[in-house]
């Protein structure tokens, strides 16, 4: 390729886009695919990725399969794995002296199931479209408590 033509070209477009979210329960896995596939169509990029990252400690972004069953499955275990009414040093008010709030409630088993889900999933993007596999699908992962509205980030990085 001659340098001309190389420096003529526009360099790839970086576009923050918001999702909000208001979870019904805890946990819930609340599948986001298609209002992400929504807001990644009207941007003018056909060829990249999206990062899909969740701005809170206590809800994760997961890629999985949106089967019911498995869904109870995935909520059940995620209750297994740090059950809401364990002892969390987080939730001993009495002894906890950051990071607190006026509105502080108990919620140390989100975070610790937080430690097993994570913030952020990766897509490539091909054609315009999201290249998730046959039953791949994009999740908001509510680990605390319902009614709270949660934010998504979605990064688009690409081309045309």
């Amino acid at each position: 390729m001659e340098r001309s033509s190389l420096s003529s070209m526009a360099g790839p477009q970086v576009k923050t886009l918001s999702l909000r979210v208001t979870p019904e329960r805890a946990p819930q896995m609340i599948d986001i695919t298609d209002e992400v596939h929504r807001l990644v169509s009207k941007e003018a990029v056909t060829t990249g990725f999206i990062v899909v990252f969740c701005r809170h400690t206590t809800a994760a972004i997961r890629i999985n399969e949106n089967e019911p069953l498995l869904i109870s499955d995935m909520e059940e275990f995620l209750d297994k794995v740090a059950p809401r009414d364990c002892y969390y040093r987080h939730n001993d008010f009495d002894i906890r002296t950051h990071n607190m709030t006026d509105d502080e409630c108990p919620n140390g088993h989100a975070h610790c199931q937080h430690l097993l889900m994570g913030a952020s999933e990766v897509v490539p993007l091909c054609d315009g479209k999201l290249a998730l596999g046959r039953w791949q699908r994009l999740f908001l992962v509510e680990l605390d408590r319902p009614g709270r509205e949660r934010e998504v980030l979605v990064q688009v990085f690409g081309g045309g």
